[in-house]
């Protein structure tokens, strides 16, 4: 069978957009399908305008630490956070000029947009054309979750897709859900000025991190001001006078707000505008994947360990196949759907997790590798775990961020299981523990690296220098290095 393309990419997000290119660098006749325009979620709705929204509230919350650097502010000074919006948008425009369709179309990649479906196993239609590839990568994304809560549909909800087209931030908000999205959002808004309420069913924030570590930026984030509602459930959504109302019920005794309600007592509370963020799903939906010999459930698309799906000419990547919803995994998974999509089957890759590594964007960073504490107590015998307290290094001190922590667990022969840091820069400060993990060096031999001074990194070198204190009090350890003095 004569082919049009020898692989056709649906999906101009992240996944998409690397694979389109690896597949172009080892000369394939490749193209790219967009429903809407290149960049996907991450570009246009995530991490993109997060980070930007985030990086002026950092703005704003400095300003008003001014006194603490030993600064004076001549009549005072107000922040108006009415066109921050603006700013954010103008942002996510100059980022989405890194990748025009132009310039794929000019190293050869063939870029269609429209929404694609499948005719059956070996070809697709779009715009009322047939379209045919000897391989595919389904790379479609996820889109966010909405509650299916009393009245919830009814409301003038928000979600990560259409909060960054607010022309200003509301007076106060509801945010659902205390997940990375929910909590770097709540903590944004709120050092713009906003009223912000975190209803979280989960005992706390962030409840796929460290305890302790989560625990640490939830006790920030309610020293700032955000009312977090932890073990507390939304059942009903309402209109009263303009705006929005929940009704909330808790699920076991917890502070709410700053009085205690018992197990099953329900409260309402109100605000300007309701954001979700409850989760995200993969977006499966308008493809025809039984066409195709996909199968799928609502976890999204399955694959092997090859991400390749039950046709064995189609891959899929991102989050339409999880389990981690992160553009850097999406990139690393389109790399492997394109080496096993062109090489032969004794050369194929296989996914491999273990060393995956994400941040939470807060103030203080979170920034997540490998085994939490608990995961590596339920798994391994003798683990070792080791902590390092941000105000241990002279820049913490002298950049006022000494509330931190680091947190590295390891086996018994030292080798990382896992890593945990909540406090400034964490998430470049964890690449020096992923890199350790990945290439499987143990934590005491960071400690021999000469690590600039004075920098926050110096928190992996002290971090793992503590296993080699360890041993150096070991009785025989002792009595080895008295012989050996002169």
């Amino acid at each position: 069978m004569r082919y049009d393309f020898d692989i056709a990419i649906i999906g101009g997000g992240a996944g998409g957009l690397f694979a389109a290119s690896v597949a172009n660098g080892l000369g394939a006749k490749a193209c790219l399908i967009e429903k809407s325009r290149l960049g996907g979620d991450c570009t246009w709705f995530g991490c993109m305008p997060s980070k930007a929204l985030l990086k002026s509230a950092q703005i704003a919350h400095l300003f008003k630490r001014y006194a603490e650097f030993g600064l004076d502010a001549q009549g005072g000074f107000s922040v108006d956070a009415s066109k921050v919006m603006s700013h954010v948008r103008d942002v996510v425009e100059e980022i989405a000029t890194h990748h025009p369709a132009e310039v794929f179309e000019k190293r050869g990649i063939k870029v269609i947009f429209g929404s694609p479906k499948f005719i059956d196993q070996k070809s697709l239609e779009i715009n009322s054309q047939k379209i045919t590839a000897k391989k595919f990568i389904i790379c479609t994304g996820s889109h966010p979750v909405i509650p299916l809560i009393e009245g919830f549909k009814e409301i003038d909800y928000l979600t990560n897709e259409n909060v960054f087209a607010l022309e200003k931030p509301p007076e106060s908000i509801i945010v659902l859900g205390g997940g990375p999205i929910g909590v770097e959002l709540a903590q944004a808004l709120n050092r713009l000025g906003v009223k912000v309420y975190i209803v979280e069913m989960m005992q706390r924030l962030l409840f796929r991190e460290d305890d302790e570590i989560s625990s640490l930026l939830e006790k920030t984030v309610r020293r700032e001001g955000i009312q977090v509602l932890t073990s507390t459930k939304a059942i009903k959504f309402s209109k009263d006078n303009g705006k929005t109302c929940v009704t909330i019920e808790v699920q076991n005794k917890k502070p709410l707000s700053t009085y205690e309600v018992a197990k099953g007592k329900q409260d309402t509370i109100c605000a300007d505008k309701v954001l979700a963020a409850i989760g995200r799903a993969p977006n499966t939906g308008g493809l025809d994947l039984e066409k195709a010999g996909v199968e799928y459930a609502k976890t999204g698309i399955k694959v092997n360990e090859f991400l390749q799906t039950t046709n064995k000419n189609i891959f899929a990547c991102g989050d339409v196949v999880g389990p981690y919803m992160f553009s850097h995994v999406a990139s690393y998974q389109a790399q492997i759907c394109v080496r096993n999509a062109f090489l032969r089957r004794i050369a194929w890759g296989k996914v491999n997790y273990q060393s995956i590594a994400w941040a939470t964007f807060t103030e203080p960073e979170v920034a997540h590798l490998g085994l939490t504490e608990e995961e590596a107590g339920a798994k391994y015998k003798n683990m070792r775990v080791y902590k390092t307290e941000y105000s241990s290094v002279d820049r913490a001190v002298t950049d006022l961020e000494k509330e931190g922590l680091i947190k590295v667990i390891t086996d018994k022969k030292g080798f990382i299981l896992g890593a945990h840091i909540v406090g400034a820069q964490a998430s470049e400060i964890i690449q020096g523990f992923l890199l350790a993990k990945f290439f499987k060096i143990p934590l005491s031999k960071l400690s021999q690296a000469l690590f600039i001074y004075p920098t926050l990194s110096e928190l992996v070198k002290k971090t793992a220098a503590k296993p080699l204190l360890e041993k150096a009090n070991n009785p025989l350890v002792k009595f080895a290095l008295s012989m050996l003095k002169t």
